[in-house]
């Protein structure tokens, strides 16, 4: 670099820092600014040798990390400081953790050692990296909740600068940040963070999708302000008349909100009726709680007076507070032209809770209070953590349950008002009071009435758990529970009882082998293990404990031993000999059918289509090099596809479909419509006849006047289906066609 170019990166540096001081959320003494400063120094020395891919001196990173946490999440000068300094133990041999201790005091250092751990862990652990890293992130919670909480700005200021990177490595970081950080990010409070780690998560794993939606947000952007005007000008005269201080804004959902719904609803964008929200904001006394919960039902008032309310879309978040903090009223009102629109009513208080998350929430709480919640919040983390045993991918996807969950408040039989995940049951109920009553558990009553154990809790049911001696979790439990605290105890009982049945079920075992002239030994163990294609020894002794492994199975075990040998030299023969044909048969069919190759070389290598997702030619893919079968091809919108990317990024492979001209696949295709005369006349003539696409299964079926039928056709390659889909949409009475 020339010395103009230097000069010129130094005034930048110093510019980014003096915004750093700007923007910050807090009021900053001057105790603090100095302590920034230190840090900013110090990091400035740890990364001036390094730049980053897109070629700006590495400093930027940590400033911008900084910037996120002084600003949209608002938290404290040592978080800055932390922040600033998250990434220079890890980057410089020459600062340690012990340095951090003496130069910056000992939160800091703990913060950056938490952050360092994180950064650190092994690069070739066997099992799902990101599950375990995920795992130890929560686990760091310990020693301070704002670990996680940097290490979130860290993740999206990586994701906001991910452009110069290799497609491979925004796909797998992507998903990464799909998996984990934005249901971390959405749990703590942070809605704004997640919202965009969300719209990036999308824009790296599906750019088509996300361009496409990000191009008709911004057309229909005129639209959606005409109509935020309209609404405003209907209730403004009401609001007015009450001597109400507040703003009215229009909020457009996310982009991967909008996707959530066109694909869980299965409709276009324009048929996505919420694509907005209304805000209505208000000023309140900040001491006076009485009177902003007052105002918040007064606009309720003068809103629904002037638009039809949709009864069942209320949510009062003001009398129950979501467990993050959230505080506002939600209601779906019928607006101009006859269009359902959400209206979020918030006090400027609740706003910024809302948009800050953790800070704000801390901001309006005294000293005690701010301990015991953020103890609260730590405990009920560390209940998911509770079990060492739990396989860590498992791990990820019960927290991630209960992480994304909406929330259902229900009552003891006392009267004591419990949170509960949406879905809830009993059995999380019993759980939830205490892991005994849970074990203890012999059946439930909701609202005075016997239920089943699968029963799901609604808002407001009062739930008495009947409990016995005698009673103990089954197997079946873990169908009725939902809580990772429920599932995670449920486990650990099957397991103990396993690990008992099995240490019988060894010495069944050996007595019965000993007739058959085998020992019991680490040998024979093992052969079994493979010959009943089970995965431990355990699973071996459970089964011969509980029966399901009999005498008969196992004469049938000692019979293969000894003729191991003789089947062995057969299966080598009839190998050998069938070899040449299949190549030749192989090469004769491929010349004409579709082919999937696989990596940069484009090579042909064996594969099956996943049944998760069914893809067909013209499918955007990918492959997984799974353990036992082998590749297996996903579509790459599949719904394992981002667990798979984030877990194990190491065995996803490049897949493209080449010459999609002859084979045949099958596809399912859905519709439901108004049922009339002619209807499957209508459907079959367009798929038989004009189309010239083979059916191989039909079936219709009407409930009061509506139709919904599903139709598994032969067909070529995706066009063909999405041309199919169109055709069957024009029929007169069909309402939707998806492919399944």
């Amino acid at each position: 670099m020339t010395e103009v170019e230097i000069e010129k990166e130094n005034a930048k540096i110093a510019k980014a820092y003096k915004e750093l001081l700007k923007v910050s959320y807090r009021l900053l003494t001057d105790d603090d600014k100095k302590l920034i400063r230190s840090a900013f120094d110090v990091a400035l020395d740890a990364h001036r040798d390094q730049r980053r891919k897109s070629g700006e001196a590495y400093i930027f990173h940590p400033l911008a990390v900084a910037k996120i946490v002084a600003s949209e999440i608002g938290l404290d000068a040592t978080s800055i400081a932390a922040a600033l300094l998250h990434d220079v133990v890890e980057d410089n041999p020459n600062y340690t953790i012990d340095d951090m201790h003496q130069l910056f005091g000992e939160t800091v250092a703990r913060i950056v050692d938490g952050l360092t751990k994180i950064s650190s862990l092994k690069k070739d652990m066997d099992v799902s990296l990101q599950a375990e890293n995920f795992r130890k992130m929560l686990l760091t919670l310990n020693d301070d909740v704002r670990v996680i909480i940097i290490k979130i700005a860290d993740r999206l200021h990586n994701m906001q600068t991910m452009d110069s990177m290799r497609t491979d490595k925004q796909v797998k970081i992507a998903s990464e940040t799909l998996y984990i950080y934005a249901p971390l990010a959405h749990r703590i409070g942070l809605y704004n963070i997640k919202t965009e780690l969300e719209d990036l998560g999308l824009k790296y794993t599906q750019p088509e999708v996300y361009n496409d939606i990000l191009t008709k947000i911004k057309d229909s952007k005129e639209e959606q302000d005409a109509y935020i005007k309209e609404f405003n000008s209907i209730i403004k005269e009401s609001l007015d008349k009450e001597m109400l201080s507040y703003e009215i804004k229009g909020r457009p959902k996310s982009i991967f909100s909008i996707r959530r719904k066109m694909d869980k609803q299965g409709v276009s964008f324009d048929e996505v009726y919420d694509k907005f929200a209304v805000r209505i904001i208000y000023k309140s006394e900040i001491d006076n709680e009485k009177n902003e919960k007052f105002l918040a039902w007064k606009i309720y008032s003068i809103v629904t007076d002037h638009f039809r309310p949709n009864p069942i879309r209320l949510r009062d978040w003001i009398s129950s507070p979501k467990s993050t903090g959230y505080e506002a009223l939600h209601i779906t009102v019928m607006g101009p032209k006859g269009r359902w629109v959400e209206v979020q009513i918030r006090s400027e208080r609740m706003n910024e809770i809302a948009e800050k998350g953790y800070a704000a929430h801390y901001k309006y709480k005294n000293d005690q209070e701010k301990e015991d919640t953020l103890d609260a919040w730590i405990n009920r983390l560390q209940e998911a953590l509770e079990n060492p045993d739990s396989n860590a991918v498992d791990f990820v996807e019960e927290f991630k349950l209960n992480l994304y969950s909406k929330e259902i408040f229900v009552f003891t039989p006392k009267g004591e008002l419990k949170s509960l995940p949406k879905g809830a049951t009993p059995l999380d109920f019993a759980f939830s009071i205490h892991t005994e009553v849970g074990y203890k558990t012999r059946g439930a009553k909701v609202n005075g009435k016997l239920v089943p154990l699968s029963h799901e809790l609604k808002s407001g049911d009062q739930v008495d758990i009947l409990t016995s001696e005698n009673a103990k979790p089954n197997a079946n439990w873990l169908d009725y529970a939902t809580t990772a605290r429920a599932r995670s105890k449920i486990k650990s009982s099957l397991k103990e009882e396993k690990k008992l049945i099995g240490e019988d079920g060894k010495e069944i075992l050996r007595r019965k082998l000993k007739q058959l002239k085998i020992d019991l030994n680490e040998k024979s163990v093992n052969e079994m293990v493979n010959h009943f294609k089970l995965k431990t020894s355990l699973d071996l002794f459970y089964r011969v404990g509980i029966g399901t492994i009999d005498n008969k199975m196992l004469k049938d075990y000692a019979a293969s031993r000894s003729n191991a040998l003789v089947s062995f030299i057969k299966s080598k023969i009839t190998r050998k000999s069938s070899v040449p044909k299949e190549e030749i048969n192989n090469d004769e069919i491929t010349l004409k059918y579709d082919q999937l190759v696989f990596g940069k070389e484009e090579e042909k290598l064996d594969y099956t289509l996943s049944n998760c997702c069914n893809p067909i030619p013209g499918d955007s893919v990918f492959g997984f090099l799974t353990i036992n079968d082998g590749i297996k091809v996903h579509k790459k919108n599949c719904p394992n596809a981002l667990s798979l990317q984030s877990n194990y990024a190491y065995r996803i492979m490049q897949a493209k479909w080449i010459d999609s001209s002859q084979q045949e696949f099958t596809s399912v295709i859905k519709m439901t419509g108004i049922d009339n005369l002619g209807l499957v006349n209508d459907i079959t003539q367009i798929i038989s006849s004009n189309m010239h696409v083979n059916m191989k299964s039909i079936s219709f079926d009407t409930d009061g006047g509506i139709f919904s039928g599903k139709i598994t056709v032969v067909v070529k390659n995706t066009n063909e289906v999405k041309k199919l889909i169109d055709k069957l949409k024009k029929i007169n009475g069909i309402d939707k066609v998806t492919r399944v």
